[in-house]
């Protein structure tokens, strides 16, 4: 054996097989974005309920598998998992203690699907706010030197 193959072989054996995309497998709870059928913020998950939109993607991909960020309360994840389990779904939570993904779950297959919009895409609400009064430069100066 040479020493480039045992020097490998080593590695393996000390840190684990070596990954593709580590970072975007870390973002993803494990599996990669071509795989992704829709992925959830994290307070997309902790919002009341269980989105229809997941629900029917479930029906839709009953094949796929369910990721759940272990970093999120189990009460929220608790709808996602009977949701699931409804429709024989398996889920794994997924807890990295060195990298809290953004996302809570994510319902991927196990090969590519490359699915191009996968995010859940709630718009959120527009603030309007009034405009801010125009100060001159001084204006807040001038109270300073007044008797």
């Amino acid at each position: 054996m040479s020493n480039s193959k045992l020097d490998d072989y080593l590695q393996q054996g000390i840190h684990g097989a070596k990954q593709t995309k580590p970072d975007e497998r870390r973002r993803f709870l494990t599996t990669l974005r071509e795989r992704v059928v829709i992925a959830l913020t994290q307070g997309e998950v902790m919002r009341k309920g269980v989105e229809p939109e997941v629900e029917q993607l479930m029906d839709e991909n009953c094949d796929a598998h369910l990721f759940l960020n272990g970093n999120i309360s189990y009460r929220y994840l608790s709808e996602y998992i009977k949701a699931a389990e409804k429709r024989g779904i398996e889920f794994t939570i997924v807890t990295n203690k060195d990298y809290d993904s953004e996302l809570g779950l994510v319902l991927a297959h196990d090969h590519a699907i490359d699915k191009e919009d996968i995010y859940l895409g709630k718009k959120k609400p527009v603030i309007q706010t009034a405009p801010a009064k125009k100060k001159g430069f001084l204006s807040g100066f001038g109270k300073l030197f007044r008797k």
